[in-house]
């Protein structure tokens, strides 16, 4: 009798663990689709002061074609981009007397003009010690608000979009109208994003960046 009992809990786990894997195979790309997915995220923009090229993490390209085809659109008056990042290694350079061959934003610039900018319409924020999206989003939003800027439209990697929007609105709710715009060009797709190991990465660590977002944002 109590065999019997035995082999029908394993029968039971069995037809349980059946029915699990069923489940994965059926659902899973529905699932690593919906993963995909969520990271991004569009806005529908009204005319902004500016529209603010993002100039961490990845895919840098697409978001400036994407700020001049905002800017194209009538939707901001001026396009802004941000770099000049220096790391201590760089510095020690420089002190050594290293200079680079032209200006940080000279080819940013020469892409937004071949996109049909006015080289008028384009300004740079430098921003040297930023080293990820919030560092980035407190040193240049600053900037632009002390410009008299009161509303941007963000231009940034599709997979960066929804974590950036959130940054951004959190830290400057109340003064600061913000739009987020992904960039269509980038090569990220969320409906594949599993079967390319590059965009495994970028999925992952945008999940990561989200952890450690809501874990700083509780200490």
């Amino acid at each position: 009798m109590k065999s019997k009992r035995m082999r029908t809990g394993r029968y039971l786990w069995l037809l349980i663990i059946f029915l699990v894997v069923i489940f994965v195979v059926v659902f899973f790309q529905a699932i690593l689709r919906k993963i995909g997915h969520f990271v991004v995220l569009d806005d529908h923009p009204v005319r902004c002061d500016v529209v603010l090229v993002l100039n961490t993490e990845l895919e840098y390209y697409p978001r400036l074609i994407e700020a001049a085809a905002v800017f194209q659109r009538g939707l901001a008056e001026r396009v802004v981009i941000n770099g000049n990042r220096k790391t201590e290694s760089l510095r020690e350079l420089e002190a050594k007397g290293f200079s680079p061959s032209c200006p940080w934003y000279a080819d940013s610039v020469r892409i937004l003009k071949l996109l049909g900018v006015p080289e008028d319409n384009i300004s740079w924020i430098s921003a040297e010690d930023v080293y990820d999206s919030v560092s980035e989003a407190e040193a240049v939003g600053n900037e632009l608000l002390r410009q008299g800027v009161a509303s941007v439209i963000i231009t940034t990697s599709r997979f960066h979009s929804r974590r950036a929007r959130a940054i951004w609105r959190n830290m400057y709710e109340g003064r600061l109208s913000v739009y987020m715009v992904s960039a269509k060009t980038d090569p990220y797709d969320p409906n594949k994003w599993w079967q390319d190991g590059r965009q495994i990465r970028w999925v992952l660590a945008e999940y990561g960046a989200w952890v450690y977002y809501w874990w700083k944002s509780l200490t």
